[in-house]
């Protein structure tokens, strides 16, 4: 019995802590913002943590991070970025409470490690932080 105890508590712990098909989901928002037939987008790797993720995206000779929010009407872009967001405090600063951001930055750096430095050079290309969630001012 004790067995079968410590085998489903490791079975637990490894589990994501994201529900199944949420990568797609955050897949299928950048692709319907961003995606053009003569500009593919590329949406890879994928991190989760609580109810945010960081997608790293390429198009063609661009790249950056964006940072989405799960919300009660499903995933929503945050902000777009390039290194920046690859810090906690960072994180912090765009709204995501300190464990989750350290979680997701943790998650981020490790998906990250095995990719082409040619990938990480497009990723990192992105300049600034362009928030997608705020309205624009003076507009109607």
């Amino acid at each position: 019995m004790l067995k079968r105890l410590m085998i489903v508590a490791a079975l637990v712990a490894a589990t994501p802590s994201h529900a199944a098909g949420d990568d797609e989901a955050v897949r299928a928002v950048l692709m319907a913002a961003f995606d053009k037939p003569e500009a593919r987008l590329v949406v890879d790797p994928v991190v989760i943590a609580g109810a945010h993720a960081i997608a790293d995206w390429t198009q063609g000779a661009q790249g950056g991070r964006a940072l989405l929010r799960q919300g009660a009407k499903g995933w929503a872009l945050v902000l777009c970025a390039g290194d920046g967001i690859k810090d906690p405090k960072a994180l912090q600063l765009a709204g995501l409470p300190a464990g989750e951001a350290a979680e997701l930055a943790q998650r981020l750096a490790a998906a990250e490690r095995p990719l082409p430095a040619e990938r990480l050079a497009l990723l990192s290309s992105f300049e600034g932080i362009v928030r997608m969630d705020a309205p624009v001012s003076g507009t109607k």
